[in-house]
């Protein structure tokens, strides 16, 4: 730590976002950089467990060292410099933000700036809520298992990953041919990768040897909890459901590609909330007479993708064998914002 001057940011009004680019809704973050701006990596990250799922003092340590021999390549001209690229942006730009905190002398939150961000392109029409709300996936879905406290050395394989031949002590030195120092590093860059995606591109390092490998990216391999992101784009629906098997759809006559599915649990806050009279063991049937769904065979998924928070829309359910139309009125939350 004597080899690094420390900042800690505590507001973001002068951070160009753009630069700066993370999952801000982080608890902890750090950009490891020189004095050109040149980001050597990132650490920080977490998935719906826990916000230090990846976070332990061995692996920031392991992070500072790799960060100060980086550093070295750098002033050695052995890493090309990484400069700025595109119109530097900033809280101010983003104008419900600059209106509702800005101008009001409060505090602009990380979570703040993401959550603004997205409301902005819901506004004006560009919101993709597959890229923009299923945000940073979580690398278990690939089959990935990290030994935290070495960073990006794998622990354990299944799926995709096992598939592709990635083995327990390999290390990830790169994704799609960008190179990866952390978890956090990681994180960033499957990130990026679009979500109609069929498949990365990870390289490892074993026993001294590099390997390229091909991972088949799962289907739905994009989808993530977003319950701790408090996304006012995320529409509250208040139940939970399982999609129908296909067993389950014939016997219905229910298309095979559709997302007919049960619902499990009701939560208490429907009542509250006055959103919708389901009960479980309801099967949905279609939402605004829509049956199937290209991206997923989850109803849940489906609403949260195609229909704006707040909104009410009309559910066919099936009760013991009827079917009937009924109202839900999904919720629009605004964690600390105000209007």
């Amino acid at each position: 730590m004597s080899q690094y001057v420390l900042l800690r940011i505590t507001t973001l009004d002068g951070i160009d976002i753009n630069h700066f680019d993370w999952d801000r809704h982080n608890a902890l973050y750090f950009f490891m950089l020189n004095a050109d701006e040149h980001i050597y990596m990132h650490y920080g990250g977490r998935d719906s467990r826990s916000a230090m799922s990846y976070l332990n003092m061995e692996s920031l340590e392991l992070a500072l060292s790799q960060g100060l021999e980086q550093h070295e390549l750098y002033k050695a001209g052995k890493i090309e410099p990484k400069l700025k690229t595109g119109t530097p942006i900033y809280p101010r730009d983003i104008p419900s933000l600059k209106k509702s905190v800005i101008d009001k002398n409060r505090c602009v939150e990380c979570h703040l700036v993401q959550d603004y961000a997205v409301t902005e392109k819901e506004a004006n029409g560009t919101l993709d809520k597959l890229q923009d709300m299923y945000v940073h996936p979580d690398i278990r879905d690939l089959g990935i298992e990290l030994d935290v406290p070495k960073g990006l050395r794998l622990a354990e394989t299944s799926g995709a990953a096992k598939a592709a031949g990635i083995l327990p002590g390999d290390v990830i030195t790169s994704l799609n041919g960008n190179g990866t120092l952390t978890f956090a590093d990681f994180q960033n860059r499957l990130n990026k990768v679009h979500r109609l995606s069929r498949e990365i591109d990870l390289t490892v390092s074993r026993d001294g040897e590099t390997h390229e490998m091909k991972v088949a990216l799962p289907d739905q391999w994009w989808i993530t909890d977003l319950s701790f992101r408090y996304w006012t784009i995320d529409p509250l629906v208040f139940f939970k459901a399982v999609p129908l098997n296909d067993a389950e759809k014939e016997e219905l006559e229910l298309p095979s590609e559709g997302f007919a599915s049960r619902v499990t649990e009701v939560d208490i806050n429907a009542l509250l909330e006055d959103a919708h009279e389901l009960e479980e063991g309801d099967i949905i049937v279609s939402v605004e007479n829509v049956q199937k769904d290209e991206l997923t065979q989850d109803v849940i998924i489906h609403i949260k993708l195609k229909h704006r928070a707040g909104n009410s829309i009309t559910l066919g359910v099936l009760r013991e064998g009827t079917l009937q139309e009924m109202t839900l009125k999904t919720k629009r939350q605004r964690f600390r914002k105000r209007d």
